[in-house]
C-alpha cells in the first residue's frame, strides 16, 4: 500500500511540474563534461590539471555570473587514464551538453575521435592528442589547440640546435618514451628531423607505468647519447630523473615534454634535478591576474577544488585553467554570433572554436596576458598559432631559459597533410571545403 501511495505521490508531483511555468525551472546552463584522472599512474599530473579545469569554471561563475549570464555546469568522470574507462565516461556525459571533451589522454582521444565524427561532439586536446588533427578539413570535431607533440619535438630539436651552434651531424639523441600512443606520437617527426639534421635517433620504450627504468638507463649509459628527450608523465617522470641522477647522466642534457615538466615531477628531488629542461606552451614561471582572482573569489570563500590554495600558479593547475578558458572563450565567440545569453549547441561552439582570436589585449583582460601567447584558429587550422619555449629547474623553481619558438612548418605541414589524408581515406571521410 505504501509503495502504491509513493507512486501516486510521484505521479502527482510530476503532474504539478508539468503545469509549473517556465520561470519555476532552473535557469539554462551550459554543461562542460570533465574527464579526469585523479587515480592511476598519471594521478600526480592529473589531480592539479583537473583542479585547474574545474576552478576556472567556478571562477567564471563567481566573477562573471557565467558567460553572458549563462552559468557553467560541470561533472567529473574518472578515467584513471584508461582508454576503455575514458570511452565509458564519454558515452555517459555526451548527452548532457556540448562544450567539448578535454580527454586528458592521447589514448582516449584516439578511442573517441571516430565516435565524435558520428555524434558531432567536440574533442578539445590542447597540447596533446592526434598531431594530424590540426587539419580541420578532415578532423572537423578535433581541436589540438596551441600545439601538438610534433610542435614539442620540433622545438626541442631547435633549442638543442641552438646550443650546438646549428650542427647536429654525428650527435646521438635518445627518446625515452612511455610505451603508449602518447609516447609514440613524436617518433615520426623526430625521424624526419634526424634525417634532415644528421643525428642518430635511438628509441627506448618504457613499459607503463614506468616506475622500473633501470634497464633503460643502463642502455643510455652504454650508448652515451648527447641528449635525452623524455616523453613521460606521472610516476614515470621522477623515476627517470632519479635514474639519470643515479647513473650520472647530466640533467641539463634532458628535455622533457610539458606533461613531464610540472612542479610535482622535480620538487621532491630538488637539487638532484638541477638543470632538467622541459618544454612548455605557456609561461610556466609566470603568474597573472587570473591567479589573484581565483584566490580571492573562489578559494578565500572556501569553494576551491583543491584542499587549499597552494596549487594556484603551479604548472599543471595553470594549464588546466588555460584549457577551460579556451573552451569558455569558444562559447563566448559562439554567443557573439548566435545569441548572447543563450546555451550554445555543439555546432555553434565548433564555430566558436574555429573562430577563436585571442589577441594580447583579450588575454590581458582575461588575466592570462603574462601566461600565454595570442592564438587564432580557422576552419582549416584547428591548432591555431603554436608557440613553445624551454624552462629549466634550478633546484628550487622553474626558470624560463629560451625565447618563444614556433615549429618548423616545412617539416610538420607535409606530415599533417599526409596523415590526415590517410585517415580520411581509411575512414572514408570526404574532406570539407574551408574556402
Amino acid at each position: 500500500m505504501k509503495k502504491k501511495l509513493s507512486s501516486l505521490a510521484l505521479a502527482a508531483a510530476a503532474g504539478l511540474s508539468l503545469l509549473a511555468p517556465p520561470a519555476a525551472h532552473a535557469q539554462a546552463e551550459q554543461f562542460v563534461p570533465l574527464l579526469v584522472y585523479r587515480t592511476g599512474q598519471f594521478a600526480p599530473l592529473g589531480i592539479p590539471w583537473a583542479d585547474g579545469k574545474q576552478d576556472y569554471l567556478k571562477l567564471i561563475n563567481a566573477r562573471d555570473g557565467g558567460v553572458n549570464g549563462v552559468k557553467l555546469a560541470f561533472e567529473e568522470c574518472e578515467t584513471a587514464y584508461d582508454a576503455a574507462k575514458g570511452v565509458e565516461c564519454y558515452e555517459r556525459l555526451k548527452g548532457k551538453g556540448d562544450a567539448g571533451f578535454d580527454t586528458q589522454s592521447t589514448g582516449i582521444t584516439f578511442a573517441v575521435t571516430d565516435k565524435a565524427f558520428v555524434d558531432k561532439k567536440l574533442v578539445v586536446t590542447p597540447g596533446y592528442g592526434l598531431s594530424q588533427s590540426v587539419d580541420g578539413t578532415v578532423f572537423e570535431w578535433n581541436f589540438p589547440l596551441l600545439g601538438t607533440y610534433w610542435t614539442a619535438a620540433d622545438v626541442m630539436i631547435q633549442d638543442i640546435l641552438k646550443k650546438e651552434k646549428g650542427n647536429l651531424k654525428g650527435k646521438k639523441i635518445a627518446l625515452v618514451y612511455h610505451d603508449s600512443p602518447y609516447g609514440k606520437e613524436p617518433i615520426l617527426l623526430l625521424q624526419k628531423r634526424a634525417a634532415k639534421e644528421g643525428f642518430e635517433l635511438s628509441l627506448l620504450p618504457v613499459t607503463p607505468p614506468g616506475v622500473e627504468q633501470k634497464s633503460t638507463w643502463l642502455q643510455i649509459r652504454q650508448q652515451k647519447p648527447d641528449y635525452v628527450l623524455l616523453w613521460s608523465a606521472g610516476v614515470m617522470t621522477p623515476a627517470a630523473v632519479r635514474e639519470a641522477q643515479a647513473t650520472g647522466y647530466a640533467r641539463d642534457k634532458i628535455y622533457a615534454i610539458w606533461w613531464a615538466g610540472s612542479d610535482h615531477d622535480v620538487k621532491d628531488i630538488g637539487a638532484g634535478a638541477k638543470g632538467y629542461n622541459a618544454i612548455t606552451i605557456h609561461n610556466s614561471a609566470a603568474k597573472d591576474k587570473v591567479h589573484d582572482d581565483l584566490k580571492k573569489l573562489v578559494y578565500d570563500k572556501g569553494q576551491g577544488t583543491a584542499s587549499n590554495a597552494s596549487s594556484i600558479g603551479s604548472i599543471a593547475h595553470t594549464r588546466g585553467m588555460m584549457i577551460s578558458m579556451l573552451q569558455v572563450e569558444a562559447i563566448r565567440a559562439a554567443q557573439e554570433k548566435f545569441g548572447k545569453g543563450k546555451v550554445m549547441t555543439a555546432e555553434q561552439i565548433k564555430w566558436g572554436m574555429e573562430n577563436l582570436d585571442l589577441t594580447a589585449d583579450k588575454l590581458k583582460a582575461l588575466g592570462f596576458g603574462e601566461v600565454m601567447r595570442p592564438v587564432k584558429t580557422s576552419c582549416s587550422n584547428h591548432m591555431g598559432t603554436d608557440w613553445a619555449r624551454i624552462v629549466q629547474w634550478d633546484g628550487g623553481k622553474w626558470n624560463i631559459t629560451s625565447d618563444w619558438y614556433q615549429a618548423d612548418k616545412s617539416l610538420i605541414d607535409p606530415l599533417v597533410k599526409e596523415l590526415s589524408a590517410k585517415y580520411a581515406s581509411d575512414k572514408k571521410i570526404t574532406p570539407r571545403s574551408c574556402s
